[in-house]
């Protein structure tokens, strides 16, 4: 899928400088797994996967409407891991916009 689709990207900050603990990383794991279902299910797109480090954990998601696949992905306001925001990317960098969880 094209990265100049549209864009759910959710950041979390886990509780340490690197990776998080176990936990934290498990929490988003299973998370991300059940995303990936409910994003398959509702047709709106496709969770891309992850990256984690330097205190940051992401999960990246694209489709045709960022809105409607946010929505898909309720998973993510049940995460314990905080701070955490998403940037709903609805076409270039210009047009992002930050919703805090």
């Amino acid at each position: 899928m094209s990265r100049d689709r549209l864009a759910v990207i959710a950041h979390h900050r886990p509780s340490d400088d690197e990776y998080g603990s176990c936990a934290e990383r498990e929490a988003i794991f299973d998370a991300e797994r059940a995303m990936v279902v409910a994003v398959k299910r509702a047709g709106v797109g496709e969770v891309d996967g992850n990256e984690f480090g330097g205190g940051e954990a992401v999960v990246y998601a694209y489709g045709a409407d960022a809105e409607a696949l946010f929505k898909v992905m309720a998973t993510l306001r049940s995460l314990p891991v905080k701070p955490a925001h998403v940037v709903l990317r609805q076409g270039s960098r210009e047009t992002e916009c930050r919703v805090d969880l």
